[in-house]
């Protein structure tokens, strides 16, 4: 039995014994609307909640009057969401539309997939001039084999940059960071060199934690040119940790650290704790989401109301900039055959999503009806202060969309008053100049996924006792050669073997 069929088993029983899992539902129609539509057409979805109650019908209502469609969306509270799509799968009471929890979620229905259960969709997806703007680099991501199955919910490609303290900077001289020198001298500075002008040695550079992904290594690695989480090498994938640009990581952290320039105890720090040292005043660099800022900078101004925070995301490194991606989605909608029978019917729920990702249902879906729930100015929407009414009436929703910003021209951007905020997006934006992708996302390895997460942990106690002084590069060596031993090899040829049988348009060279 798969890891899924497993998950559904013990869920029936439980759902038999306590008859715990607590649905939504709601179906409402209405007359008029787009010509592509026949107006009996009704669409069944289950959707993931994240507020405390069921929206309000009003978006549902316009949704409909715009389309045609008639909606019947079961509202399911995100903390049994899993529970009830398992159940739906089992028992084949699946809706025409599967919302799926999350990214991580799309991996347990693997085997579901390729059983047949779900339509392919990438070979109609030309055919429809909204869908067909969805980013070929993230439906990569999501593909199973090579073919597409899903449409997805658009997230950032890469958050991740450089938040650093501005007043410190401009006491000292110092530019914004342009390259990993630049980078090295601010911190020096930011820790010897009294930035706060106390006349008292209170101060590091970089604030960091137990996180080798969301806290600064993976960042700064990206600097350095590295593979996200592996890369080509010979014509075969090779985990990161083997190309020498991480280890001119770990050499990096670990001059910071036998220098004082980062928190000596940083391999076992909190995020908590991390923000807590820059929010104090006792670090001046924060390396990580960049959308951070307006919390840090809320939270720093409360103890110090002089303090200015700037960011940066361009840092050039020895090949260039670069940045991690991420896949690019948050989740992503499948569409069963069991409730869509025929190929007409598939047609017409991809042309439902397509007229979703209209600016005119986009803006609808993300922002609500303007004048109730957000003005225009300038270009741009500035929701109303009522978060209430938002919460009820739209947000919701926004959990229904196919995309996003990037693939819908003419979407209402946020305004955005907090000027350092507003920068800190359009860095997020920049970064996709120079991304880094994982060429894994899309394949499979059985063993990696019996025995990775292991292998990969001890793969990063060896990266910290690296950068603690602990062992040195033979050591760090030997302990690649225990992962290869231990499983890695196999991996490696289960990986490979995955991407040259799925060459396909979604796995093209420019991803290698």
């Amino acid at each position: 039995m798969t890891r899924l069929s497993n998950y559904v088993m013990l869920t029936l029983a439980i759902l038999l014994v306590s008859a715990a899992c607590i649905t939504m539902a709601r179906s409402s129609g209405a007359d008029g609307g787009n010509a592509s539509f026949e107006r009996s057409t009704r669409i069944s979805m289950m959707a993931n909640l994240h507020t405390t109650e069921i929206p309000s019908d009003r978006i549902e209502k316009e949704i409909e009057e715009k389309t045609g469609v008639q909606l019947d969306i079961q509202w399911v509270p995100d903390g049994s969401y899993d529970e009830k799509v398992f159940a739906a799968l089992a028992t084949g009471t699946l809706p025409q539309v599967l919302y799926l929890k999350n990214a991580a979620s799309l991996s347990y229905f693997r085997d579901e997939i390729r059983s047949g259960l779900f339509w392919e969709i990438g070979p109609y997806l030309d055919g429809y001039p909204n869908l067909k703007r969805l980013k070929p680099e993230v439906l990569r991501n999501t593909a199973i084999d090579g073919k597409l199955y899903s449409l997805y919910q658009e997230r950032a490609l890469a958050r991740s940059g450089i938040i650093y303290r501005k007043d410190w900077a401009d006491r000292l001289g110092l530019p914004a960071p342009e390259t990993l020198d630049d980078l090295y001298d601010m911190l020096k500075g930011f820790t010897y060199d009294d930035p706060d002008n106390n006349g008292i040695d209170d101060t590091i550079g970089l604030t960091d934690r137990n996180d080798l992904i969301y806290g600064a290594f993976k960042t700064i690695s990206s600097y350095f040119g590295t593979p996200n989480h592996w890369g080509w090498y010979n014509d075969s994938l090779q985990p990161e940790f083997v190309f020498p640009q991480y280890m001119e990581t770990m050499r990096f952290f670990k001059k910071l650290h036998s220098e004082g320039l980062v928190n000596e105890d940083f391999p076992i720090t909190s995020k908590t704790d991390q923000q807590e040292l820059f929010i104090t005043g006792k670090a001046g660099v924060y390396i990580g989401a960049m959308g951070d800022v307006l919390s840090l900078q809320s939270r720093l101004l409360a103890n110090d109301p002089e303090a200015v925070l700037d960011v940066q995301n361009r840092v050039r490194g020895p090949e260039g900039f670069g940045i991690w991606a991420s896949q690019g989605y948050g989740t992503v909608i499948l569409f069963p055959k069991s409730a869509i029978a025929t190929e007409e019917e598939l047609k017409n729920v991809l042309s439902f999503y397509d007229a979703l990702m209209s600016p005119e249902l986009a803006n609808l879906m993300y922002w609500g009806i303007e004048g109730t729930h957000y003005t225009v100015q300038d270009g741009k929407a500035v929701a109303v202060d009522a978060f209430e009414l938002r919460e009820k009436d739209v947000k919701p929703y926004q959990a229904l969309m196919a995309g996003s910003f990037s693939t819908i021209p003419g979407m209402l951007e946020p305004v955005n008053t907090n000027k350092v905020k507003d920068k800190a997006e359009r860095l997020i934006y920049d970064n996709e100049s120079f991304l880094i992708y994982d060429p894994t996302a899309p394949l499979e390895s059985p063993l990696y996924n019996e025995i990775g997460v292991r292998l990969n942990e001890r793969m990063r106690d060896a990266t910290y006792q690296f950068m603690l002084g602990m062992i040195d590069e033979k050591g760090f060596e030997a302990e690649i050669d225990r992962w290869l031993e231990e499983g890695g090899s196999q991996i490696i040829e289960e990986y490979d073997a995955s991407y040259r049988s799925t060459m396909e348009p979604y796995l093209h060279e420019k991803y290698r």
